[in-house]
């Protein structure tokens, strides 16, 4: 059973283009790395196109990204995950200066999975839009 969860949109103060220039090569993840709980991210290893951490009850989880539509969205496929998942950034320009970011998650979880880790990934990927959300574009 396909589960989605979705950030709350939000709004960053850098152009849509810049924004998908920094979030579409994963080796700028190097700027962000101070910004991540480290009791939450072992092992955080990344190049331009792929990411893997150790994360908390989960294991290795590794995502490849999979398509890129400039300026507008970065899709990413598990190339390493107790369950299949995708994960998309989705950009959207509001003026030339600013533009809203929607990050998605769906994955395959089964209706007892759901009842553990609802909950968990749900607050995940709000903690993700935060960072993403304050970076220095």
């Amino acid at each position: 059973m396909s589960s989605k969860f979705e950030s709350t949109v939000r709004q960053i103060n850098a152009p849509q283009e810049k924004v998908y220039e920094m979030l579409s090569n994963l080796q700028n993840l190097e700027r962000v790395r101070d910004r991540l709980p480290e009791d939450k991210l072992q092992g955080l290893e990344f190049d331009s196109d792929s990411v893997s951490v150790e994360a908390p009850m989960v294991g290795r989880l590794a995502l490849q990204v999979v398509e890129r539509e400039e300026p507008k969205t970065i899709k990413f496929e598990a190339t390493q995950s107790p369950v299949p998942l995708n994960f998309w950034i989705q950009l959207l320009p509001v003026t030339e200066d600013t533009c809203k970011m929607k990050l998605t998650l769906k994955a395959d979880l089964n209706i007892f999975l759901r009842g553990m880790v609802q909950k968990p990934l749900q607050e995940g990927i709000e903690r993700a839009a935060d960072v993403l959300q304050n970076i220095e574009y």
